[in-house]
This record gives structure tokens, C-alpha cells and sequence, in this order.
């Protein structure tokens, strides 16, 4: 790998999103999807044995994580534990902009739903 790329991100296009694995750019400790949604979009539950973190750009998205259920819009940021299930909607009536950060250089899912 070059010491810099710039990846464009129709390369990393998959199944309504955009996912960055850092272990195919050099082994990146990071990976990522890029999420630009429609209204009632989003995965079912699952977890991930990290940390993911979710950073709304635009629109609303409900999140379950655990338990608990919260709504967050444009400028906030969400925080799943380690290994709890979690999902999340696009709740509201426009696009939900998202980038949710997994602290690994491959996503790792478990599904819980079909």
C-alpha cells in the first residue's frame, strides 16, 4: 500500500451502504460504513465484540441498544457497547446521513435477527 490513497468511495459500495475495512487498506485499525438511507431503513439486531460508535449527520435514526431506545437526529452521537445488540431505523421523513465506526480492521457481526 502507497503511505497515502484516496479511495473512492463507489469502490466501497455494498448492499445500500458503504463499508471501509481497514484490513484492505494496509491494516487499518479501523473500519467504517457510510450510510445514506431512506425513511425505514436499517439493520436488523445484532452486536459486535467492540465499541461502535455511530455519528448522525443528517435526518433520524431510533436506536435499540440493549434495553434502551433513544432517537438521535443530526449533530449527536451514539456509543453501543461491546457485544450488546443493537439496531437502528431511519425514523425520520428524509435521508439518514450516517458513519458508524468499528474500532477493528474488519467488521465483526453477529446477527440476531433474520
Amino acid at each position: 500500500m502507497p503511505a497515502m490513497e484516496a479511495i473512492d468511495v463507489d469502490t466501497l459500495h455494498q448492499d445500500g451502504s458503504w463499508l471501509f475495512e481497514g484490513a484492505d487498506h494496509g491494516g487499518v485499525g479501523v473500519s467504517f460504513f457510510l450510510i445514506d438511507s431512506l425513511p425505514g431503513a436499517g439493520p436488523d439486531l445484532h452486536a459486535h465484540p467492540y465499541t461502535e460508535v455511530f455519528v448522525v449527520h443528517e435526518g433520524e435514526a431510533t436506536f435499540v441498544v440493549g434495553d434502551e431506545s433513544l432517537v438521535a437526529v443530526g449533530g449527536q452521537v451514539v456509543v453501543a457497547p461491546a457485544d450488546l445488540p443493537h439496531k437502528f431505523r431511519n425514523s425520520g421523513a428524509g435521508r439518514l446521513r450516517m458513519t458508524n465506526l468499528h474500532p477493528s480492521e474488519r467488521t465483526i457481526t453477529r446477527w440476531l435477527e433474520q
